[in-house]
């Protein structure tokens, strides 16, 4: 079947697919506002727990929880928003198994931007603006002594958290091409990762912390960012222009995701369906 990773369309039909899933899942408002009120629920416990251990010990991994905040609020909103914006693409074990893949590849747009499209969960929205006000939070609890390299690092940050989570999202659901039953493997690294995220990455230790932190570039979306906002140096003795190559850290999983998904594209094969 033909590659249509390369397929570009004006953003129009993207639009209308955006709306009319929006209308669709609006249209029952009162189940939908259950929905977004529940949903906060979610980011809510990630920050509860973390709450929940600085009630039994004064510090967590050598941070006390002014400074544990600000990594749990730039982890829930870069994750929330993600999860929110492409987050849909975990389906597409569905949409292989059920053949409607192929449907979506012979249509004269994107894949990948239908597919994320095809029921965005607009319910979720509640989670990343829960996630937001959790950062503002943080952030002015935190007493940041802020700078204009801050202040650019602050709108920065999280804008590539969300890039890198995404990232995530899309690579990990790529696998799905090879292995229909894939999912915990996905979810792993993508749920797996939004709590590795919400703790000092110094409470790890090991090849864990080696893998996750540095090889997949965890440590990227919270800590390093968090530690250059507070003016903290590293106790794991890593420099401090770290803190400031997040952008660079979601561009590298941008791409190599980019590449994953034109990979399976390409090796997918029409069920027949």
């Amino acid at each position: 079947m033909g590659d249509r990773t390369t397929r570009t369309a004006p953003p129009r039909p993207y639009l209308a697919l955006l709306r009319g899933q929006a209308r669709s899942q609006a249209s029952y408002r009162t189940s939908f506002v259950i929905d977004l009120v529940s949903n906060v629920g979610v980011v809510a416990l990630d920050v509860l727990a973390v709450l929940v251990l600085f009630r039994v010990t004064g510090t967590l991994g050598g941070f006390d929880l002014r400074e544990a905040t600000v990594m749990v609020g730039l982890s829930a909103f870069a994750f929330a928003t993600a999860d929110l914006t492409v987050g849909n693409i975990e389906r597409i074990r569905q949409y292989v198994r059920t053949g409607l893949l192929d449907a979506v590849l012979v249509r004269p747009l994107g894949a990948l931007a239908q597919l994320v499209l095809m029921d965005v969960p607009v319910r979720k929205a509640s989670r990343s603006v829960f996630g937001l006000a959790v950062l503002v939070g943080a952030l002015s609890y935190a007493e940041i002594d802020w700078t204009p390299g801050r202040l650019v690092l602050v709108v920065v940050a999280p804008l590539a958290g969300i890039v890198f989570f995404g990232s995530i999202f899309v690579a990990s659901a790529t696998v799905a091409f090879w292995w229909i039953e894939s999912g915990e493997i996905g979810s792993a690294f993508t749920y797996g990762g939004r709590d590795f995220t919400s703790y000092p990455v110094t409470v790890y230790s090991g090849w864990f912390r080696a893998v996750f932190a540095y090889g997949l570039g965890f440590a990227f979306v919270s800590y390093y960012p968090a530690l250059a906002l507070l003016g903290r140096p590293d106790p794991l003795g890593l420099p401090g222009w770290v803190g400031w190559v997040s952008p660079a850290v979601a561009v590298v999983a941008a791409t190599a995701a980019a590449i994953a998904w034109r990979v399976g594209v390409r090796h997918y094969r029409s069920t027949g369906s």
